[in-house]
């Protein structure tokens, strides 16, 4: 018989406002299943982003069905774990965790989901020349999407420099040399002027950690905005990218489009990813949804 009851989590720091539970529990709800998702917060609980690997094991060994995880954790839950699945190897970050016969299987549904995102809200960006902002758990992520997606060369910047050069150094084994290059901070203003698009792929803009990543006066009309923070939908950046012109993408449509490829990695059940934009924008407080789209 069929599995139809779950128990699912988010570890990560400041998640408080996430709206992943929701997201979730509405799909399962229309399912008809049992499916109940706890937030883990490492801020709450007062341990560091290395206890992740301590929480993993206790949430095996109460019995949970699998774990989302975040920022800051997505790299160091690797040691943590029994497999990866080929993407999350070749991301070396994960966001997904399944238990499969006392086993933790590592997986990355951040790619597909800015993958599909973009594509459905961005189709006609040009991407010749993309800069990327952070290399973390995210930014491995978004700039294989990039680069799947068609992007000529991604420009990687971060504050961490050797960061953004294993990141670099990973995209060009995977899509050829050249491919992507990586930048200092400094460089971020002729970057930009010569930009056709840039995404942004830090924690700057969520509701713990509010502000702009770089100064709204490097923003001009030719580029467009592509922010990986959902949470709040419109983002400062966001908003400073809209007020000039530029083609700007919120982050709702990757939260939407990773949380239902999780989604079927935990039930095994086929979510409805349209139903799914409509909740984010609904439990955002947005009447008509920008998720996913650019506006």
């Amino acid at each position: 018989m069929a599995k139809d009851s779950f128990l699912v989590g988010l570890i990560g720091s400041g998640i408080g406002p996430s709206l992943s539970p929701g997201l979730h529990e509405r799909e399962a709800d229309r399912q008809g299943l049992r499916y109940l998702y706890r937030l883990i917060d490492i801020d709450t609980l007062g341990v560091p982003p290395e206890a992740v690997g301590e929480l993993l094991r206790a949430a095996r060994d109460l019995g949970f069905d699998g774990l989302n995880i975040t920022h800051p954790c997505k790299q160091l839950v690797i040691d943590h774990l029994d497999a990866l699945a080929p993407q999350a190897e070749a991301l070396g970050a994960v966001n997904t965790v399944v238990f499969e016969d006392g086993r933790a299987i590592g997986h990355n549904t951040d790619v597909t989901g800015f993958a599909a995102s973009f594509a459905r809200g961005l189709p006609d960006a040009p991407m010749e020349r993309v800069v990327q902002l952070g290399a973390g758990g995210a930014g491995a992520a978004v700039a294989h999407a990039t680069l799947t997606l068609g992007a000529g060369q991604v420009t990687v910047v971060d504050a961490r420099p050797e960061r953004a050069a294993a990141l670099t150094g990973s995209l060009n084994r995977h899509f050829g040399s050249g491919r992507a290059v990586a930048a200092a901070p400094e460089e971020l203003a002729g970057l930009l002027e010569r930009a056709d698009g840039i995404v942004h792929a830090t924690p700057t803009g969520m509701a713990a950690h509010p502000g702009l990543p770089f100064p709204a006066g490097l923003l001009h009309p030719g580029l467009w905005i592509a922010e990986v923070v959902y949470r709040p939908l419109e983002t400062e950046l966001l908003r400073a990218a809209r007020a000039i012109g530029c083609a700007a993408l919120d982050g709702g449509g990757m939260a939407v489009f990773q949380a239902a490829d999780a989604f079927r990695l935990f039930t095994g059940r086929e979510p409805d990813s349209v139903r799914m934009l409509a909740d984010i924008a609904e439990m955002a407080g947005v009447a008509e949804s920008p998720a996913g789209k650019a506006v």
